[in-house]
């Protein structure tokens, strides 16, 4: 009989809640976090605030609702105009919440490969205060790690440096550290140390920790205050909420302490690809720093199909490989696919990958002797989570 191994490298939100998360969710105690009677959740937010050096921090549904509900917070009045880069999940990625909801305006500075922003663009694009004209810098935004850059970690120098320009032009800063933790275990420093320059800072509990739901957003006191009205006129306030929270207090607790394993098996993957001379795709393992790994389509092969093909069963592979393999990874841009790594992925799985992966490249040079089919903009958007 046929044995398939399906391989899921597309997110980190993948993962299943570990036994631990749910026997914790099922005996959760909980109270309405409304009126913040909730322990499990109270429990929760006091261990990210400590985590990061801040006085507060909220739990919310989601990354994208914290990340929005920081930006209103901050900025307090209509009109201001939030800065970030032009890679970043906010400008990218959250469907322009921070304009169609909190009515703030957008404005970009490039990222670089490795996910910083360089000052000197950044000082271009701060508002001048006397201007009656533009609107007003309400609000700097960074991301660390870098989600669509593949996992690029902004090293400590980088985020005091741009701490200390934020506060010397008087605005906010904001991080979305939605894969902090990660950042912090490649750099190997305390996660306080990455977050003492910033204002604020997103964190997710679903994505590289395994827990099913949540998002932490962690500042000042009266920053929290203020974030858990707008977090309420967003749709973000919850009941009994401690189930939930229970998963993310088992994951920083356990399942943090392990990614460097993910780490470990994403290099494993990314070096045995790198070696791999083909004409459809390159790896830059330089840029291969936490979990992800960057598949840079060359000839102007079509992410989409790669991916496609990857998942196909074909008739011969079973018998050339042993076993038949689907391997799911994520088009990311119309020339990249990105693999990312996780705690439910296994050793096992990297070898099959690998393995699948070159099957798919020498069965498409070796049996359709075809020219690449081309990335089409009118198929592929810029980017996607």
């Amino acid at each position: 009989m046929k044995t398939r191994h399906t391989c899921d490298f597309r997110s980190d939100t993948v993962t299943t809640p570990t036994q631990e998360m749910r026997d914790a969710m099922r005996a959760a105690v909980v109270g309405d976090d409304f009126f913040q009677d909730d322990p499990t959740v109270n429990e929760l937010q006091r261990m990210v605030a400590e985590m990061f050096g801040k006085e507060d921090a909220l739990f919310f549904p989601s990354g994208t609702m914290a990340n929005i509900c920081a930006t209103m917070t901050h900025c307090g009045q209509r009109g201001q105009e939030v800065l970030c880069g032009d890679h970043s999940h906010i400008f990218l990625l959250e469907q322009g919440g921070v304009s169609s909801l909190g009515g703030l305006s957008i404005a970009t500075a490039p990222n670089q490969n490795d996910g910083t922003i360089l000052i000197s663009d950044l000082e271009r694009r701060i508002r001048p205060l006397n201007s009656i004209c533009s609107p007003r810098t309400g609000l700097l935004c960074i991301e660390n790690t870098h989600n669509v850059k593949g996992g690029q970690v902004l090293d400590l120098s980088y985020m005091h440096d741009i701490g200390r320009f934020a506060r010397s032009n008087g605005v906010p800063l904001h991080l979305d550290g939605a894969r902090l933790l990660h950042a912090s275990t490649y750099l190997g420093c305390s996660p306080e140390s990455l977050t003492r320059d910033v204002d604020s800072v997103m964190m997710c509990i679903s994505k590289g920790l395994g827990a099913p739901v949540g998002s932490l957003l962690a500042g000042s006191t009266d920053f929290c205050k203020q974030a858990r009205r707008n977090r309420k006129v967003l749709g973000g306030g919850m009941r009994q909420a401690g189930i939930l929270a229970a998963a993310g207090i088992v994951a920083l607790n356990s399942t943090a302490k392990a990614l460097q394993k993910d780490h470990d098996k994403n290099y494993h993957f990314a070096q045995s690809l790198a070696a791999f001379d083909n004409d459809i795709f390159s790896i830059n393992l330089d840029r291969t720093q936490t979990n992800m790994t960057i598949l840079n389509m060359k000839n102007g092969y079509n992410p989409e199909v790669f991916c496609s093909q990857l998942e196909t069963i074909f008739p011969d592979e079973a018998y050339e490989l042993g076993e038949e393999i689907q391997v799911r990874l994520l088009p990311i841009t119309r020339t990249a696919v990105r693999a990312t790594f996780h705690l439910d992925n296994s050793s096992d799985d990297v070898s099959a990958a690998v393995n699948k992966i070159k099957f798919v490249v020498e069965n498409h040079c070796r049996i359709s002797g075809k020219q690449p089919q081309r990335a089409s903009s009118a198929t592929m958007i810029d980017s996607y989570i």
